[in-house]
């Protein structure tokens, strides 16, 4: 890791901040199991799953092809010489870890894992904190105006700002 990237701490990535607590809900749903509901909601919640298992993929695909585009990188801890805003990054600032949450919550959907859906919204706040608002202070000081102006249209999880 390299002091010009919005990262420099080897915990600082998606699959501590997030994927810690994801795998701690699986060890509390073999501990304690919940049952999901039987009969037409089991359906329902198990295809809302798979939308969002499709969903985050989507996102994460689209996401790195814009980066690779640009020839930039999809480590946090690596410096970034362009600001990307194009493809998954004109809905959102955060594609990749958008993505990955849709991806995870699909998942615990589709698996019965309600206890890793429960721990992922503590997840979502501490992806927000620990991973996020040092990238957008790196992006920031980096590019200024430019990421000031991206920022002031297009949401940081998801959506263009209507003006």
């Amino acid at each position: 890791m390299t002091t010009d990237s919005a990262h420099n701490r080897r915990w600082q990535i998606f699959e501590i901040v997030v994927g810690v607590p994801f795998l701690a809900g699986i060890g509390l749903q073999l501990a304690a199991p919940v049952s999901r509901p039987r009969g037409l909601y089991a359906f329902v919640i198990v295809l809302g799953g798979a939308v969002l298992v499709g969903l985050g993929l989507a996102f994460i695909i689209l996401a790195r092809r814009a980066l690779a585009r640009q020839g930039q990188p999809t480590d946090p801890g690596l410096p970034t010489s362009k600001l990307v805003t194009t493809g998954a990054f004109s809905v959102s600032r955060n594609p990749l870890y958008l993505g990955g949450m849709c991806l995870l919550a699909g998942i615990a959907l589709v698996l019965n894992l309600p206890w890793s859906l429960v721990l992922l919204l503590p997840a979502i706040v501490g992806c927000r904190y620990l991973l996020i608002a040092p990238e957008e202070r790196y992006l920031a000081t980096k590019f200024g105006i430019e990421y000031a102006q991206y920022a002031a249209s297009v949401h940081r999880w998801f959506g263009r700002v209507r003006h």
